[in-house]
């Protein structure tokens, strides 16, 4: 089963002491092990830990990078909050 996080347990994974989260649509990602391997540079990716990244991913990115790498480095789920 697979873990589920809240938008606030990612926002304290920001470095890579404590794990690098980020979100991509409803998967949360640990970055940390990838910083070195990210054709952008890792600056991007320090950038946006412990946030929500969907709209950045998807604008530099199209699905095959997801299925590539996400396996690997997908840690949960976000848990779903009710939107008012």
């Amino acid at each position: 089963m697979s873990k589920t996080f809240t938008a606030k347990d990612v926002a304290e994974h920001k470095d890579e002491k404590n794990g690098m989260y980020i979100i991509v649509d409803n998967g949360v990602y640990d970055i940390a092990t990838f910083l070195d391997e990210h054709p952008g540079g890792a600056k991007i990716l320090k950038r946006m830990a412990g946030k929500n990244a969907t709209k950045q991913f998807w604008k530099y990115h199209g699905k095959s990078v997801l299925e590539k790498y996400g396996g690997k480095l997908k840690v949960g789920d976000l848990a779903e909050t009710a939107k008012l």
